[in-house]
This record gives C-alpha cells, structure tokens and sequence, in this order.
C-alpha cells in the first residue's frame, strides 16, 4: 500500500514538472528604482509632463499680476527656480508686457540617472509668436532671436514621491536639430 501511494506520487510530481515545463513563464516586471521609474520610458514621460506644465503656466503669465507668475514657480527648482524669479520680477517692475503663446515642437529624452533621479530632455520651442513690449508698445525682443529655441532641461526629483522639478534650463548647441 505504501508503494502504490509512493508511486502514485511519484506519477503526480512527474505529471505536475512535465505540465509545468510547458507553462509559459511569466515575464519580470520592472520594479521601480529608488527615484520611483521602474523605466527610462516611465521616466521621460514624467519629466515631458513637467516641462509641458512648466510652458503652460508661462503662456498664462501676465507681467502686470504677480500672482501668475506662481504656477511657473511651482514647476521650478534651484537655478531655473531663481532664474524665474529674477526675470518675471524684473519684467514686472519694468512695466512690460507679453503676448502670444510658446509652442513646443519636439521634446526627446537624451539621459536618465536612475541613482539620482536626473531626468535631461532636449527640447525646440517655438517663440515666434513672442512678443515682450514696453509701455511704449516698443517691442524688447531681440530682432536676432531665433523663431525655434533649441534648449536643453534638467527635471529632478523631490522628496516628495513623484514630484518633479525643472532645475535648470539652457541653450544647447548638440542633440536633435529643431
């Protein structure tokens, strides 16, 4: 009797690694790093969302409310965060005026740092539509620049989970032609 038990199970491991070996097995899922990406893929589209809010709050500035100038602010860290403010004040104080919208063309992901978190896009906007004049309706755009900005952005993570800052933002002279 103890065979016949002995042998019936030896038969329903044979059978259960047979049927197993035939199973598909399941693909690993990414598991997040420390900066809370489990892909450079995730991690691109996060800071894309970043930069998107960061140009949609300055197309809502109005140079005459400093009130508006908070949600740019808030999509800004360290340098571009005291870049923001020294400029949108500046312009305040001068009295000048903006109209029309920047548009983005082209965003591309060029590095993650899944240790730090850095995420660097390269990005071309079009300004073409800019126009900052003064009380005197006498417009301070350079006539030299540029319609398409070829810049590059560095997005860090905070503390906080998921939150993403601009950190700085800069010209660029490599990377994908605009």
């Amino acid at each position: 009797m103890i065979a016949r038990r002995t042998a019936a199970l030896l038969a329903a491991t044979v059978l259960a690694a047979a049927l197993s070996a035939c199973a598909p097995t399941a693909s690993p899922t990414p598991s997040p790093t420390a900066t809370g990406f489990a892909s450079e893929e995730e991690a691109f589209a996060a800071a894309e969302a970043t930069y998107r809010a960061y140009v949609d709050a300055l197309n809502e500035v109005d140079l005459s409310d400093p009130a508006t100038f908070e949600p740019v602010y808030a999509q800004t860290t360290g340098e571009a965060l005291s870049s923001e403010k020294k400029g949108l004040t500046e312009y305040h104080s001068s009295g000048l005026r903006v109209s029309g919208q920047t548009e983005i063309v082209l965003i591309e992901g060029t590095s993650w740092d899944r240790t730090s978190g850095s995420i660097t896009l390269d990005a071309c906007t079009d300004v073409s539509a800019i126009d900052v004049v003064n009380a005197d309706g006498e417009s301070q755009v350079s006539p030299d620049r540029p319609d398409i900005q070829t810049i590059r952005v560095t997005v860090v993570p905070l503390s906080t989970a998921g939150a993403l800052k601009i950190s700085s933002i800069g010209s660029r002279q490599d990377g994908p032609p605009c």
